[in-house]
């Protein structure tokens, strides 16, 4: 006759099994959060912005047509943005500020500490970094940034690269200036009679 034992409960986890576990739900959480790459780059349906052209008073990827857009999304109070992502951005508008092929935009993406990452200190940002391209304001405590929603940001410093054909080649955290410098040149040599561009 078998006597069934109690097993102690910390005996009966499999620990392993259970890290394993965990590891495929984050990597499944991080696939879901960047998996708008090699699709076409929604509306960014951003209400507020300053530093915009002359006479308009609204920007969205539609407006700039046949253009390779480098969108940076920020948040005033983030670290991560200060030490990696605006000096970035400076070195990515340097390489580019002339380039009639190449739109560079920043947004700032608010998802917390609402009284410290608004439209005031977006302005403030812009002008501690000297930066002289359009800026946008997304997301409040009543209505979460529709940006976020729609490319599935997972946060800030958040860089979007979009293609001539409007398609995202790139959506995830801070990526290095020498790449986004050299995948912006890529995409350049494509025209748009081309057809999309493969992932460089």
């Amino acid at each position: 006759m078998v006597i069934a034992r109690e097993i102690p409960l910390k005996r009966a986890i499999d620990y392993p099994t259970v890290f394993l576990f965990i590891l495929i739900l984050a990597s499944l959480a991080q696939a879901q959060t960047r998996g708008i790459v090699n699709q076409p780059a929604p509306e960014w349906q951003v209400k507020q912005w300053f530093q915009l052209e002359d006479g308009k008073d609204s920007l969205d990827v539609s407006d700039f047509e046949d253009k390779v857009i480098y969108l940076y999304c920020f948040q005033s109070w983030c670290p991560g943005c200060h030490s990696h992502g605006f000096p970035t951005l400076q070195k990515v508008i340097e390489a580019y500020k002339d380039d009639p092929d190449v739109a560079i935009v920043a947004v700032q993406t608010t998802f917390e500490g609402f009284s410290q990452n608004g439209l005031a200190q977006a302005k403030q940002v812009a002008q501690k970094y000297n930066l002289d391209i359009p800026i946008g304001q997304s997301g409040s405590p009543g209505e979460r940034s529709q940006l976020m929603r729609n490319y599935r940001t997972g946060g800030t410093p958040w860089t979007v690269i979009i293609d001539r054909q409007r398609i995202v080649r790139y959506n995830d955290f801070h990526i290095a200036p020498e790449q986004a410098i050299a995948m912006i040149a890529s995409l350049k040599d494509f025209a748009k009679s081309e057809g999309p561009t493969a992932n460089p």
